[in-house]
């Protein structure tokens, strides 16, 4: 058992370190070879935060245990819009300003209500994750349309000033990239094998594990890039970082492992409990940020404690089902 929580312990540090240095080296080189500012915030920043549960649930469904991967998925947006953005507002309340991130809600919404819909006969096929995939590319398409079309957006001018803080050399940059790939497949891993060793060991599913252990894990690049960027007072980078690596949660780190291995016989639990989470937090993010009569586009610390209540009442809910089933 020890060595099970050892490697979750050291699997997420090397995540967490090798993430940041993943998205450190791939914004640097995309910045020498480049790649307008806005773009490179929307596309690798957003994939890049999002690199810890892809790899982590592409291995977990190679492994055999697709309950982990939809689970990582579905927990992480949670822990994102509660936690992350939560602990983020307490910190220091968000403004958001950029008209990319106020399309990109109501979108990601939309992305939900599709998730939802194909989880309605508690299963996932290998065809449906390849209509997730192509979610993901056409997301993709649409993020580099938008980002040339508004090239004065406020994301843009704010990741323009981040890049320019921590650009490396094209060398340095091309090498901290391959390294941060590399040990992110290697921690992801461990991460993995301690998982599903912990899981057997207490009697509990792998995805009840992936909601909860693995999803907090992988989504602490999320927090740690969030919370900066507010502190600088980069506050569409803070929830930017977020909203697209929800984007990505659904139709790539889905899409990926439901195509490795195609998920039969999901829990009712996945859709009626979770997914219903996951959708009511996203409908609280878009009004919270958007400016409406009386309200401005801002997540106040009053919103903030909000959120993290939500996600310390799912969790809570998690522990006491969990116990009465054990």
């Amino acid at each position: 058992m020890i060595f099970y929580l050892l490697s979750i312990v050291v699997g997420f540090v090397i995540l967490v370190w090798s993430a940041d240095k993943f998205v450190e080296g791939a914004a640097s080189t995309a910045k020498h070879l480049g790649m307008p500012s806005l773009l490179i915030g929307i596309l690798i920043v957003g994939f890049g935060t999002s690199a810890p549960e892809m790899v982590v649930s592409a291995i977990a469904a190679m492994e055999g245990n697709p309950g982990l991967a939809l689970g990582n998925a579905i927990g992480s947006n949670i822990v994102n819009v509660a936690l992350i953005l939560g602990i983020t507002a307490l910190v220091t309340p968000i403004v958001v300003n950029s008209k990319i991130i106020k399309k990109e809600i109501p979108l990601l919404l939309v992305i939900v209500l599709i998730t939802g819909y194909l989880l309605l006969d508690n299963s996932l096929t290998f065809f449906e994750g390849v209509i997730l995939l192509a979610g993901f590319f056409s997301l993709i398409i649409w993020s580099i349309y938008t980002a040339l079309k508004s090239r004065g957006d406020t994301f843009g001018t704010e990741m323009d000033a981040e890049l320019i803080e921590n650009e490396l050399s094209l060398k340095a940059g091309i090498i901290w990239l391959i390294v941060g790939i590399v040990l992110l497949i290697a921690s992801s891993r461990l991460l993995v094998w301690g998982a599903v060793g912990v899981a057997q060991e207490f009697g509990v599913s792998d995805l009840i594990i992936g909601l909860t252990i693995v999803a907090l894990g992988t989504s602490l690049p999320e927090l740690a890039a969030s919370v900066v960027a507010a502190r600088k007072g980069e506050h569409d980078i803070a929830i930017g970082n977020v909203v697209g690596s929800n984007m990505f949660n659904l139709l790539a780190v889905i899409g990926i492992a439901t195509v490795i291995s195609p998920m039969n016989n999901i829990p009712i639990e996945v859709l009626q409990r979770d997914w219903i989470i996951m959708f009511l937090l996203t409908i609280i993010l878009l009004v919270m940020a958007y400016s409406f009569k009386n309200k401005e586009g801002v997540i106040t610390r009053v919103e903030g404690l909000i959120l993290v209540a939500c996600y310390i009442a799912y969790n809570t809910y998690l522990g006491i089902n969990l116990a009465s089933g054990l």
